[in-house]
């Protein structure tokens, strides 16, 4: 990469000697850093974080007023992605320890060697510019004119724009030792995207799944680092973890919004350092794996209601494929029904049957939940139902009805029609409601009379009817009102 002096946002100096703060200033400023803020008091130093961008910051760890370890833990806590060099005249290998669990890059002894300040500096501007250059490329493969993606992708079955510009973002990121996050509703295919990303990195080692939803922190532990024989009750034998199993591969660590605090702080520290331990032993052994991350769940939500590390969000984020649900690219609902008809044609020893096109009116008009997976059970119950050349239509007609009755509501609603009900200040007359109901069937069809009478519960005859009548009352009214009008 090539060298960037100056950085793009100031670097910030905090200690309380003056001398200190001159000799760090002039020490950048050889190497052509000029963008710098000098401050001798911690607690303006803080403002200063608080309003405006910083690349990097200098702390001393012994000041009056607030001390650089009180910082520390503040930085760390709330703006994890600002890398923290500690300085300090305690030459201690334990506080040099403690530093780093708390969120220090890098510590160093007063009086401070100009040069490894430096080397050091430089070191994370370039990690910040990489990170910035991943979002730049991130953004231009996402442009329609980008080139086309591999055949690792070709599992995924898609014809959406924006996924195939997810497809060659994760083939230019595929290469990178950083961890990737994956993020996406249930059903999405987060785990074809993890396959397709371990294809892509060329590694010589296997992929190893683990699903850590519902694990404590005792099994999460045993499960990635592995045991020694005699570490608990039970550990009859040394039984390595899935990290070793991973080595030179890639580790794909699913629902990882739900791992708990514990648990978060050890995974930090093997993203950080790559090193683990055994449960049961003191041998610390180096990870050579790859990590790819999943979740359903909203981590932001999560980092402000206090149950996910915000620096671990930002340890696992450098790359991040965000995989958008069905309703989002309903293009695809035609190429998917008909994969899995064939492909459950297949598996069930049955003729592959035709369908109607009123299915793909009603499967474009539905919300669906639990995305393509939900999609894929629809289909393969229909096919298995199914005992002629046409799929019927009743078995998704089905489904979308038991599914939609309670989330079609408003959340306020408390989930069903009643609590709806009693919600509105004044009722409407049934002829009313009644009218409102069949023109939101018809929008939500596209004007399709069969699948808006399924979705109503009525028949194609019966709701044909009531548009009739609906049709001759709004004439009835306007005839009346030209009448009045005379």
């Amino acid at each position: 990469m090539a060298e960037k002096p100056c950085p793009d946002y100031p670097i910030l100096l905090i200690d309380d000697e003056i001398n200190a703060l001159r000799s760090y200033e002039l020490g950048l400023q050889s190497a052509g850093i000029n963008n710098t803020i000098s401050c001798s008091n911690g607690l303006k130093g803080s403002e200063i974080v608080k309003s405006q961008n910083i690349e990097l910051i200098i702390l001393d760890m012994v000041m009056p007023e607030i001390s650089g370890e009180e910082l520390l833990d503040e930085f760390s806590r709330e703006y994890p992605e600002i890398p923290v060099i500690m300085v300090t005249c305690v030459d201690s290998l334990e506080k040099a320890v403690e530093c780093i669990h708390h969120g220090a890059v890098e510590y160093l002894v007063k009086p401070v060697d100009i040069n490894k300040l430096l080397d050091k500096v430089k070191k994370y501007l370039e990690l910040n510019e990489l990170k910035r250059d991943n979002e730049r490329l991130r953004k231009s493969l996402l442009a329609e004119n980008a080139p086309e993606a591999s055949e690792s992708f070709a599992p995924i079955i898609t014809n959406c724009k924006y996924m195939r510009g997810l497809f060659r973002y994760c083939s230019a990121i595929a290469s990178s030792k950083q961890p990737v996050l994956i993020t996406g509703e249930t059903g999405v295919g987060k785990e074809l995207f993890a396959n397709a990303l371990h294809q892509e990195s060329n590694c010589p080692g296997e992929m190893v799944t683990v699903n850590i939803a519902g694990l404590d922190d005792n099994m999460i532990s045993d499960t990635l680092f592995g045991h020694t024989k005699g570490a608990f009750t039970g550990a009859l034998n040394d039984r390595p973890g899935i990290i070793e199993k991973a080595s030179n591969g890639t580790l794909f660590i699913d629902e990882i919004g739900d791992l708990n605090m514990a648990s978060q702080i050890k995974l930090l520290r093997l993203l950080q350092q790559r090193e683990y331990q055994q449960l049961g032993s003191d041998k610390v052994k180096k990870s050579s794996a790859r990590f790819i991350l999943a979740t359903h769940r909203d981590l932001h939500e999560l980092q402000r209601d206090k149950k996910f590390r915000k620096d671990l969000y930002y340890r696992i984020a450098t790359h991040h494929i965000d995989i958008p649900p069905l309703r989002d690219r309903k293009e695809d609902i035609v190429l998917l029904l008909d994969f899995f008809i064939v492909q459950a044609s297949k598996e069930l020893h049955k003729k592959i049957p035709h369908y109607p096109d009123e299915l793909i009116t009603l499967l474009q008009s539905y919300h669906f939940p639990g995305n393509i997976r939900e999609l894929e059970a629809m289909v393969y119950d229909a096919v298995s139902r199914h005992d002629s050349k046409t799929l019927s239509t009743r078995v998704f007609f089905s489904h979308i009805k038991r599914n939609s009755a309670s989330s079609h509501l408003p959340a306020k609603s408390g989930g069903d029609l009643e609590s709806c009900l009693r919600n509105l200040t004044v009722l409407p007359e049934i002829r009313e409601m009644t009218g409102a109901l069949i023109r939101e069937a018809m929008n939500r069809a596209g004007g399709n009379q069969s699948v808006a009478a399924g979705t109503l519960g009525i028949t194609p005859q019966a709701l044909s009817s009531r548009l009739k009548k609906t049709t001759e009352r709004i004439k009835s009214h306007q005839s009346d009102d030209g009448n009045h009008g005379q």
